[in-house]
């Protein structure tokens, strides 16, 4: 079996001349039909399932990762005619609030924005598909590996010759199409696994473990994958995470680690609004903020479960690259204005 054929140009690298390097590329073509077929898809398997599409406003005054404790991400501040408020760096309680609507659950594929440096693995703007459903854990994950496994099958069926110029091989879009059950390994179980090496494991401020990409690389490499990665400690998720056990450490949530690591994150959420109001003491969060989100748990309590996949992570996997850089016909910087 041969090598690709197609590879990326790089021209991202030159902002001012990219878009023109972008009309010529047989790499970005490729890309724009994978993609294309990734938001055809995922409309058609949750439309299928019944859950309803949300058509949401990208401001927010209410971040699922504020500043604060556990938080993956830094919000981008924005002015609106004198109001501060920020661009959405997920939909996920709008989702929630959709689930009061939709008891079958609902699902949105729209930008998101993150305040963190352009780098191999992290875009300052993605697309990000997300669903949140009536139930645990188990059922999003469950839902979860029947979306990948749908993608990969929609791929293989429409662009098997685009995957293979690109990516050199079609295998692992086979594989995945015929896994019936991705493996787990508990965040407890990969920490003794991988041991105290610093090179995987970080420990942020407030004594929350996180492994770090090189140790996602490390466990994929000797689990194989994907494979999902459970239970972490809830001082280094997001405070919105379900706590999972009577101890308050660990959240009820999992990460889906394939390709350059974690390309999907799910997790259940706080169903009544005493450990949603505990979890925002512990993280450091103010309430002022979240009031609603509060009011929503209290007056219509109900227990849901989601996830979302950066959507250019996943083509990133699918033509088996590592730079998101270059999966973005037109990238994004925090700091530069860059035309169109």
């Amino acid at each position: 079996m041969g090598g690709p054929k197609v590879s990326p140009p790089k021209s991202w690298s030159t902002p001012n001349s990219h878009f023109l390097t972008v009309l010529h590329e047989p790499w970005y073509k490729t890309v724009m039909h994978i993609q294309s077929t990734v938001s055809v898809a995922t409309t058609e398997f949750w439309i299928q399932r019944g859950a309803q599409l949300l058509c949401l406003p990208i401001t927010t005054g209410s971040v699922s990762s504020p500043n604060a404790v556990g938080s993956d991400s830094i919000p981008v501040p924005v002015s609106i005619f004198g109001v501060h408020t920020y661009l959405a760096d997920s939909m996920q309680f709008l989702l929630e609030y959709g689930c009061r609507l939709s008891p079958e659950g609902c699902f949105y594929l729209m930008p998101s924005f993150r305040g963190e440096d352009v780098d191999s693995s992290h875009l300052a703007q993605f697309f990000h598909s997300e669903v949140e459903l009536v139930g645990t854990l188990d059922d999003v994950m469950e839902a979860a590996e029947d979306y990948i496994r749908f993608l990969a099958s929609r791929i293989l069926e429409r662009h098997d010759t685009l995957v293979m110029d690109a990516a050199g091989t079609i295998e692992h879009l086979k594989k995945v199409v015929q896994t019936l059950s991705f493996p787990r390994i508990s965040f407890s179980e990969a920490i003794e696994l991988l041991g105290d090496n610093p090179e995987w494991i970080t420990i942020n401020a407030v004594g929350g473990r996180i492994i770090s990409r090189k140790g996602e690389q490390r466990l994929m490499q000797t689990l194989g994958s994907p494979v999902w990665l459970t239970k972490m400690d809830h001082l280094s998720v997001p405070f919105y995470q379900a706590f999972d056990g009577d101890d308050l450490r660990t959240a009820r949530n999992a990460d889906l680690l394939m390709g350059i690591g974690e390309i999907l994150g799910a997790g259940e959420r706080h169903a009544s609004i005493k450990d949603a109001r505990h979890a925002l003491e512990v993280h450091s969060v103010s309430e002022v903020d979240y009031e609603w989100y509060l009011m929503m748990k209290e007056l219509y309590p109900l227990r849901t479960a989601g996830f979302g996949m950066g959507v250019e992570r996943f083509l990133l996997w699918v033509l088996q690259h590592d730079d998101i850089r270059d999966i973005p016909l037109l990238l994004r910087v925090n700091g530069q204005q860059i035309n169109p």
